[in-house]
């Protein structure tokens, strides 16, 4: 429990200027990933190939986790701190995302109707890997951790 206590008193004395430009960094990940699927998704997010698509969920991993890091590692965060930016860079993405499901059909005409559950387990693969990222990060390499 010590070493909990001591991660907060740290997140509790730190900088919290890296709040807005993650959550803006998120929403620019977000748009312009947006932007792609829009402009070229039929050509890419091909549900019918089992090779393609399972490249897809594999490709999302090394990527959105070295974004995370990087990320992580330009504002210097420390602990807690990279679950925290994990959950901002998600953020803007999983709301919006929200209504880009839904509205699917009108939001990529580029893209059959029939893909927006692929779609929407892609998308949560994918937040699911920036938060798994945080967390790896963020938790403290301290053994006793879970002991104390």
């Amino acid at each position: 429990m010590n070493t909990i206590f001591a991660e907060k008193s740290k997140m509790n004395n730190t900088n919290r200027t890296f709040i807005l430009p993650v959550l803006c960094i998120g929403f620019l990940i977000w748009l312009l990933a947006t932007l792609a699927f829009r402009v070229a998704g039929q050509f890419f997010f091909i549900t019918d190939s089992p090779l393609v698509l399972t490249l897809l969920y594999v490709a999302v991993i090394p990527a959105l986790a070295l974004i995370s890091v990087f990320t992580f590692k330009r504002f210097k965060l420390f602990g807690l701190e990279h679950v925290v930016a994990g959950v901002l860079l998600v953020l803007p993405g999983m709301i919006i995302d929200t209504f880009v499901i839904q509205f699917f059909e009108y939001v990529f005409p580029n893209m059959p109707s029939g893909n927006a559950a692929t779609f929407g387990s892609w998308l949560m693969w994918a937040y699911a890997t920036v938060l798994v990222s945080s967390i790896i990060v963020g938790l403290p390499r301290n053994t006793n951790f879970i002991k104390k």
